[in-house]
């Protein structure tokens, strides 16, 4: 039996990919190394995942369904189930480069999902979606059932659109799907484009951190050890095949929003410095805050965020001196 994991040289798909071979399982993992930052990082990741004997590595582009095709035909039989995680990232990307977010979002969402329904012994397909989704929503926190029918940024668009294509396809095809909406993820190996890893790189290099707006819009920091134990939650817990539309969604959160500003005082605690701020206007498609409604996914697959912001910023500045060798 085999998982596939796309994106698996991404923040997330590098901890799913560990934690999954950790539990003996086979990883087919699929990337195509986008250079959206530093790919240095994303091969780091890749070699340590080759480490493994139950780990194989094809590059592959999803948003070309012959070269994903080409990349599964060796494990075709043998996959059991797809964690599909790669996409092109970035709320504010989005706004200046939209036509990025078409093939891998949109167009490889939908090869996969057609992938997924042709594997003859596929149990699930496990796929992200976004906080993101949520847009500008008075009601907080955010709860499964609330309308996202209004997104701010293109990025939550194709978000929403693979869900709906995802619905979809769990009612023509009975292909039992999980979307999971992820709520700011941070930790070790983490993505250089978010604020926490931006904000510590600069600090310790004793240069200015970039703030967009007064501090006070607020995100649902989750931990990535705690997003694993979600994301393999799901995975073990597929909806049945039997049902008019096998397909769930769920939040994975910490359900403790802070503010940015209060972020900021965190990463100069854990790296043991004050930062020094450039204010900018708030950005184009910022949302003032997100907050995770955890009821569904506290009943359905017993997930219980454990660590707290602060543990998991002293856990990720650790890792960047030594990553960084500052």
């Amino acid at each position: 039996m085999t998982i596939l994991v796309t994106g698996v040289a991404g923040f997330i798909g590098y901890h799913v990919a560990e934690a999954l071979l950790a539990h003996g399982q086979h990883v087919l993992g699929i990337d195509n190394m986008n250079a959206y930052y530093e790919t240095k990082l994303k091969q780091a990741r890749l070699h340590r995942l080759e480490r493994h004997p139950n780990f194989r590595y094809v590059f592959a582009d999803i948003g070309r369904a012959p070269a994903l095709n080409a990349a599964v035909q060796r494990r075709h039989d043998d996959i059991t189930g797809i964690v599909h995680l790669a996409a092109q990232a970035g709320v504010r990307h989005s706004i200046d480069h939209p036509t990025d977010y078409v093939g891998p979002n949109l167009s490889g969402h939908l090869n996969v999902l057609e992938l997924g329904r042709h594997l003859p012994r596929l149990d699930h397909l496990v796929y992200a979606s976004s906080s993101s989704v949520y847009g500008r929503s008075k009601r907080v926190p955010f709860a499964i059932d609330d309308p996202v029918d209004c997104p701010t940024s293109l990025y939550a668009a194709t978000k929403r659109a693979d869900e709906l294509m995802s619905i979809s396809y769990a009612q023509l095809y009975h292909l039992p799907l999980t979307g999971l909406r992820f709520f700011t993820v941070l930790g070790p190996w983490g993505r250089p484009d978010m604020a926490y890893y931006r904000f510590t790189q600069a600090i310790l290099a004793g240069e200015k951190i970039e703030v967009f707006g007064d501090g006070s819009v607020e995100r649902d920091f989750t931990y990535i050890d705690d997003i694993v134990a979600g994301v393999l939650a799901a995975l073990d817990r597929p909806p049945d095949r039997r049902e008019a539309m096998p397909h769930r969604l769920y939040n994975l959160g910490s359900d403790r929003p802070v503010s940015l500003n209060h972020l900021i005082d965190l990463v100069e605690q854990a790296c043991g410095q004050k930062a020094r701020r450039n204010i900018h206007p708030p950005a184009a498609g910022d949302v003032p805050a997100t907050w995770a409604d955890l009821t569904l996914t506290r009943a359905d697959l017993g997930y219980e965020p454990k660590t707290s912001l602060a543990e998991g910023l002293e856990k990720f500045v650790a890792w960047y001196r030594e990553y960084a060798a500052v």
